[in-house]
């Protein structure tokens, strides 16, 4: 009896060893400054591994339980590479140590480049060192949605509705939600064909939306959260419609800003009416087709880049517009890299650094920010700003030795904000004759600042022929799975990029 309990015993720890070694999670740090080393590559065998996270943090899953011949090697710009066995893995914390470089070791077999005759030979290179061929890769897409409400106010001016004084404006601003966070996640195959123009098809394994409901604030969502605090707090068999120019459609702007007939006066409104459809068909086109707004929103990703013609990063297309620096000489998987920097010396709008192959002139990794903002529109009591773009390219070489995008990183901010008059006009269905009940003249005061954040992460890239591109066919009417809380068991078993602490700690109000 006592041998049968010991060979359950030891059969049941073999099963939990098996199972304790089929995923990583650890964390990386520079062991000079102990601080998070971001972005690194983590690789297990030809075709599988991760990238960790701006924490540092990283979690990785084996399809197979590893064996003793089977390490995991972790790389990063100006770190030494790193190899540690996965069996017997217990490193809570791995540290890596810099490389120090020689001037000697880079210029062995390079000239002594000017800091322009490097960013001249990496534009002439550009078709060369990038795969614009058909394209298969497995990727992983995380968007993080921040909105925030900085002034909400509501002035009343003339109300014929009793209730509605402005006790009752104040305190409806302060139901009004303050803040509201959104996550969304895909894990898919993307399809890239570059000729004879580029295409691109999606097929979305798994994907995920992590939201409160309860919180959302749109264009289209502030009408009908008006109507439904209203309903509940007057109880009148009545509807309430807003009109500003900011809800509903551009025919319910209040005319009274109007009444000028001045053709100036007119263009301006033209030009607000377009702004305020432009804002709306960007979130609608959000809410219709999932599969194709991720899919054009991951393509836009990849197109900001110095890669393609007339991107945002123009400084080798435009590199008159800049000045550029050689900073340093950084180490990478065996290579050295030019880090130089650039900031414009014309009207450019971005300043950041490069990090330039010394053997074939491929830029491997770019990290830029604009230096101001991108787009600043202020008309008719309505203001918004593109104050903030900044983000991380990184390429990698694929199966045929030419670089691919590996990683990719943007993050954007805006100002919104209105300014203007507010009517709010009761009306009931069932009252004979004219259905205007009531009236509520107001100033609105509303400001709110948005930060978008995506990340980008390819785990296989290989090369396509026109057939398989042709064959595949996307899967139309792909919906993500709602998530009102973070559920760390979701993406069990597959290999993304790790959460940060605020996606872990988002949880809806009930």
């Amino acid at each position: 009896m006592y041998n049968q309990y010991k060979t359950i015993i030891l059969i049941l720890l073999t099963t939990v060893y098996s199972q304790a070694q089929q995923s990583i999670t650890t964390k990386l740090i520079d062991s000079t400054t102990q601080k998070p080393i971001p972005y690194a590559t983590i690789s297990y065998g030809k075709k599988t591994g991760v990238i960790s996270n701006s924490d540092g943090d990283f979690q990785i899953y084996f399809k197979k339980t590893p064996s003793k011949k089977d390490s995991l090697f972790i790389s990063c710009l100006g770190y030494n590479t790193k190899k540690i066995p996965i069996l017997n893995f217990t490193n809570q914390v791995i540290e890596l140590s810099q490389k120090s470089i020689e001037l000697d070791e880079v210029l062995v077999s390079n000239q002594n480049y000017t800091v322009e005759e490097i960013i001249e030979k990496a534009y002439e290179n550009l078709g060369n060192n990038y795969d614009f061929e058909y394209n298969r890769s497995k990727l992983f897409y995380r968007e993080s949605y921040f909105n925030r409400v900085t002034k909400n106010s509501i002035k009343v001016k003339e109300s014929t509705i009793p209730e509605f004084n402005q006790h009752f404006m104040d305190s409806i601003m302060t139901i009004m939600p303050k803040e509201a966070d959104d996550y969304t996640e895909i894990l898919g195959d993307l399809y890239t064909k570059s000729y004879p123009e580029e295409t691109q098809k999606l097929d979305i394994i798994k994907a995920s939306h992590l939201y409160d409901k309860k919180k959302e604030v749109s264009f289209d969502g502030l009408e009908e959260r008006f109507n439904d605090i209203f309903k509940k707090h007057i109880k009148r068999d009545s509807y309430f419609k807003i009109k500003s120019g900011i809800f509903g459609t551009k025919e319910e702007i209040d005319s009274s800003l109007f009444d000028s007939a001045d053709a100036k006066k007119q263009k301006e409104k033209e030009k607000t009416d377009a702004f305020i459809e432009e804002q709306k068909k960007k979130e609608q086109e959000r809410k219709k087709n999932f599969l194709k707004h991720r899919k054009n929103t991951i393509s836009n990703l990849e197109h900001g880049s110095f890669v393609f013609e007339d991107s945002h990063l123009n400084f080798l297309e435009k590199s008159k517009k800049y000045n550029f620096e050689l900073l340093d000489y950084i180490f990478l998987n065996g290579q050295f890299a030019y880090k130089i920097s650039f900031e414009p010396k014309r009207s450019a709008d971005y300043k950041g650094t490069l990090y330039i192959n010394t053997d074939d002139f491929a830029i491997i990794r770019v990290d830029y920010e604009n230096v101001k903002p991108l787009r600043n529109f202020r008309l008719l009591g309505i203001s918004y700003q593109e104050k903030l773009h900044r983000g991380t390219l990184i390429y990698a070489k694929n199966d045929v030795n030419t670089y691919t995008l590996k990683y990719a990183e943007s993050e954007s901010g805006n100002n919104f904000g209105i300014k203007r008059p507010l009517k709010i006009i009761e009306k009931n269905k069932n009252v004979k004759g004219r259905r205007k009940q009531n009236e509520l003249s107001t100033d609105l005061h509303f400001t709110m600042s948005n930060i978008t954040k995506k990340e980008l992460v390819v785990f296989e890239s290989e090369t396509i022929n026109k057939t398989v591109y042709d064959v595949f066919e996307e899967k139309p009417n792909v919906s993500p799975t709602y998530l009102p809380a973070y559920d760390p068991t979701f993406w069990e078993g597959h290999n993304v990029i790790e959460p940060n602490q605020a996606i872990k700690d988002f949880k809806s109000i009930e």
